[in-house]
């Protein structure tokens, strides 16, 4: 029997990774699980976020089962007090003689891009900076969807995997992503310094239909698949479209061009399951509110279709009696697992942590 896929165990942890969607987060105490750890969610009275490690150091009650006074979380046990930066600053029961040791760890948190951003490494380390950068993001002429959000009972690395496939909307996209040549024209593959790019051309074929009705040409196209993944689990898909005759690799991008990008976050809870974000951002048809609730139903109902297939896939991989195989399409995802696996060893043995 082979041996799981490479960077199946542990975690990365000297990232960022997207918590929720910013308004999913207010004052009250929100628990949720990162990465394998149980951590505690809220605002301060300014309206920052914090996150503390979700245990009373003293019988490890969850401290989201307590209540908020100001800027300091209480917990529902015997009232030991933390503030936002995880120390205990009040023990009703020994006010004389606060205990020493009592604290929870701090996880540095930022709002960016419409998400709340958490660092699962060494605090020191932290910067800001290192959170993905997204072009045009305030530029006005690019429209952008609501932003999505969707539990997974799948591997993180299974999601990574199928949002490094091109070819799988031949199959998993009927209604929407696939078109002619997404089942057998040849890939290319790039690696870069964070990750993985698999992408190819299709030239002079009709549009899928996700995209059909918001082209300004037709009635055949010039299409490039961008398949873009970065550690630690960051997707960036992008739809490239132009006029017949103005794609092609080696051309400089046609003025003409409809470029719509797929910004997926993918968020391991554990070895088992993980939580998946996203947003759209095109550059035309900036302010077609109605095209942007139209795509993203749209992206819903095919990472609804990804959903179905990558949990039993899931399940396939767990429960196998017999070996499994690649094919030439998993040339890209195996790239990247193994850049995934290399970082994962390359952290303290206290930081890689074991799965499930």
């Amino acid at each position: 029997m082979r041996p799981d896929l490479a960077g199946s165990t542990g975690f990365i942890h000297d990232c960022w990774y997207v918590a929720g969607r910013s308004e999913d987060f207010g004052r009250e105490l929100t628990a949720l699980k990162m990465l394998d750890e149980e951590i505690v969610l809220f605002r301060d009275t300014a309206g920052r976020p914090v996150a503390l490690e979700d245990a009373c150091p003293h019988r490890k009650l969850p401290l989201s089962r307590g209540t908020i006074e100001g800027d300091h979380v209480v917990c529902g046990y015997h009232g030991l007090t933390f503030d936002c930066t995880g120390e205990c600053v009040i023990a009703p029961t020994q006010l004389d003689n606060p205990p020493r040791r009592a604290a929870v760890h701090a996880y540095p948190a930022e709002d960016r891009w419409g998400f709340l951003w958490l660092w699962m490494g060494d605090p020191d380390d932290a910067d800001p900076n290192r959170i993905i950068n997204i072009p045009n993001f305030d530029n006005r002429q690019w429209g952008r969807t609501p932003k999505g959000a969707m539990a997974m009972e799948s591997h993180y690395l299974y999601i990574i995997d199928n949002l490094l496939d091109p070819s799988h909307v031949a199959w998993v996209h009927l209604t929407s992503f696939a078109g002619a040549g997404t089942d057998n024209k040849p890939l290319d593959l790039e690696e870069i310094d964070d990750g993985v790019v698999v992408s190819r051309w299709i030239l002079d074929e009709p549009a899928p239909p996700y995209y059909k009705d918001m082209l300004p040409f037709g009635p055949t196209c010039d299409r490039k698949q961008h398949y873009e993944c970065r550690l630690p689990s960051t997707a960036i898909n992008m739809s490239v479209y132009t006029p017949s005759g103005e794609g092609g690799s080696g051309k400089p991008l046609s003025e003409n061009a409809f470029i719509n990008i797929s910004y997926n976050f993918i968020t391991p809870v554990d070895g088992t399951s993980s939580r998946y974000f996203w947003f759209q951002h095109r550059n035309m048809h900036a302010d077609d509110t109605a095209l942007s609730e139209r795509m993203f139903e749209g992206a819903k109902i095919a990472f609804q279709e990804d959903k179905d297939v990558l949990e039993f896939v899931h399940k396939g991989m767990a429960r196998r009696k017999s070996s499994y195989l690649n094919l030439a399409l998993d040339a890209g995802a195996m790239r990247f697992r193994n850049r995934v696996a290399k970082a994962i060893e390359a952290q303290p043995r206290d930081a890689q942590g074991d799965n499930p």
